[in-house]
C-alpha cells in the first residue's frame, strides 16, 4: 500500500512537471482583476474609449476603475528571435516590440496586445456574479483569476458580441443592427437603445466588442466588413465572432462563428438571432 502511494505521488509529480514545462503562471502578474470577492458599487468607469486613427490597440481610458479593467504584466517576455526559434509566427510580434497574447474572459477568447515592456491593459464591462479571466502570453505562459462581484445593481450585459481576427495590419469592422433599427458601428459606436461598440481597431487582431445591458426584443443582425489590409487588398483573414446572451446567468448561451474574409470590401452577414 505504501509502495502504491509513493508510485501515485511520483506519477502526479511527473504530470505536474509536464504542465509546468508548458505554462508558467509565475511569469504573469495581474493587477486587475484580483482573485476573491469584491463589491463594485460606485464604480463610474466608462466602457467606450476615444479612438485616434490609426487605432493600433484597445487602450484603457484615463482614470478607469479597477472594477472595469484587465491589467498586468508579463515578465521575461521573449524577443522576436526567441519567438521565431519557438516556431511562433513573427506576425504575432510588432515592429515596436509588442506581441499579441490571448485573453479568455468567462470562456470567450480574444486577442490582447502585450507591450514591449510586458504590460497589458484594457477596459472590460464585467457583470455581477462570478467572473473568470485567463491571460496567455505569446510564449504560452498562462494565469487565471476568478472573482465574485456581489453588487447586484451592477449592469449585466445581456448581449455581448466579440469580433477578433488573425492578421496584423488588417481592418475588420463589426456592425450590429438591433430590432429597432439601431445600427452600432465605428461611425456610431453608442446607440440610443443602450448598445455600445467599445472601440474601432484598424490595424489588426481586435477585439471589437458590442454589448447591451437591456437589448430590445426581436431579431439582431451581425455583419463583419473587411475594410482593408494595408497595401494588399486581397489578403485573406479569418474573423471569429462570439455571441453571448444572458451572461453569468443559468440561461447563458455562447456561440462562436469563424468565417474567412477573402478581400477588402467583403461585407458578410455572419449571424442573425432573436432575443425574446
Amino acid at each position: 500500500m505504501t509502495h502504491a502511494f509513493h508510485r501515485l505521488a511520483w506519477l502526479a509529480a511527473l504530470v505536474s512537471l509536464g504542465a509546468a514545462a508548458q505554462t508558467d503562471s509565475s511569469n504573469i502578474e495581474m493587477s486587475a482583476p484580483l482573485n476573491g470577492w469584491r463589491y463594485s458599487a460606485g464604480d463610474t468607469s466608462r466602457y467606450t474609449q476615444d479612438v485616434h486613427y490609426p487605432a493600433v490597440v484597445v487602450n484603457t481610458p484615463p482614470g478607469q476603475g479597477a472594477a472595469s479593467m484587465i491589467a498586468g504584466r508579463i515578465r521575461n517576455t521573449p524577443k522576436a528571435a526567441a519567438l521565431a526559434e519557438d516556431n511562433k509566427p513573427r506576425r504575432r510580434r510588432g515592429a515596436d516590440g509588442s506581441s499579441v497574447g490571448t485573453l479568455v474572459v468567462n470562456g470567450v477568447a480574444m486577442p490582447q496586445r502585450i507591450e514591449a515592456d510586458g504590460t497589458f491593459s484594457r477596459p472590460y464591462a464585467f457583470g455581477a456574479g462570478s467572473n473568470s479571466v485567463e491571460v496567455r502570453s505569446a510564449r504560452g505562459d498562462a494565469k487565471r483569476v476568478q472573482f465574485y462581484d456581489s453588487y447586484a445593481g451592477r449592469p449585466r450585459p445581456r448581449l455581448r458580441v466579440v469580433l477578433s481576427w488573425d492578421t496584423d495590419g488588417t481592418d475588420l469592422d463589426l456592425h450590429v443592427i438591433s430590432p429597432d433599427g439601431q445600427h452600432a458601428w465605428y461611425g456610431n459606436r453608442v446607440a440610443q437603445n443602450g448598445g455600445a461598440l467599445d472601440v474601432d481597431v484598424t490595424t489588426g487582431y481586435g477585439p471589437e466588442i458590442y454589448s447591451n445591458p437591456a437589448p430590445p426584443p426581436g431579431t439582431y443582425l451581425v455583419y463583419v466588413n473587411y475594410y482593408g489590409s494595408g497595401n494588399d487588398s486581397s489578403a485573406i483573414t479569418t474573423a471569429t465572432v462570439s455571441v453571448i446572451t444572458d451572461e453569468n446567468t443559468p440561461s447563458e448561451r455562447q456561440q462562436t462563428f469563424v468565417v474567412p474574409m477573402r478581400k477588402a470590401g467583403d461585407l458578410t452577414l455572419l449571424r442573425s438571432f432573436t432575443i425574446k
